[in-house]
């Protein structure tokens, strides 16, 4: 379970978020410049904040007590919207880079992500030779392959159509029920997260306004829609 009570301020603008994610995923969803993108910064250790993060028996952090664990070590597998791909490595090597780190007792291999993920064909080519979904596949990969304790996903699938997206909802799916690794999914489409999770933290101008089943949430009007 991750749990957090964290606060970081940009100028004006605050980000304030205490809650718990006991699902195997949970979303973030809310209107741009919500937060989001900040919320799983700072989980990642990528921007600091003030406040406790806990996963499961780790404390990733605690202002108060003066704790603070660097981003590599977090066991946090992270996904951006953009893939970020190492553009002067081939996909093969891009794996490898995060094979390297992963832990010597991960069950998760270059050859089972390259199946699961369907990787075969293009572990040759150059990421500017790549689909956008084929990227993003390759990032997941790169995700995994770090053996993460927990999956951050910032908007995976936004710059990519339906039939794209569609494809890679079941890798998703795989890595829930199958590698039983937790998630923490940013999407703006009520219809994506639905694919993945009921459970949803919704967040407007960095408060968080409402967390729990979108079911029980969706009838509010200081809700849905923002």
């Amino acid at each position: 379970m991750l749990t957090l009570d964290v606060r970081k301020r940009y100028g004006d603008f605050l980000l304030e978020a205490s809650v718990s994610c006991r699902y195997p995923v949970t979303a973030v969803f809310g209107p741009s410049g919500s937060g989001k993108t900040t919320l799983l910064n700072v989980i990642a250790g990528l921007e600091r904040a003030s406040g406790r993060i806990q996963l499961g028996d780790v404390v990733l952090q605690d202002t108060e007590a003066g704790s603070f664990l660097a981003p590599e070590r977090r066991g946090v597998g992270y996904v951006f919207q953009d893939a970020l791909l190492f553009p002067h490595l081939s996909v093969r090597e891009n794996l490898g880079f995060a094979e390297r780190l992963r832990s010597k007792t991960s069950s998760i291999t270059m050859d089972r992500v390259i199946d699961l993920l369907d990787l075969g064909a293009i572990v040759d080519r150059s990421p500017r030779d790549l689909s956008g979904g084929e990227r993003q596949r390759v990032a997941l990969g790169r995700a995994l392959l770090s053996s993460p304790d927990l999956l951050l996903l910032d908007e995976p699938l936004a710059s990519l159509d339906i039939g794209l997206k569609d494809r890679i909802i079941p890798y998703l799916r795989y890595v829930r029920d199958d590698l039983k690794i937790p998630m923490v999914y940013v999407s703006h489409s009520v219809g994506e997260i639905l694919q993945l999770t009921g459970q949803v933290i919704v967040l407007n101008k960095g408060a968080v306004v409402a967390s729990g089943d979108f079911f029980d949430l969706a009838h509010r009007e200081d809700v849905f829609p923002l």
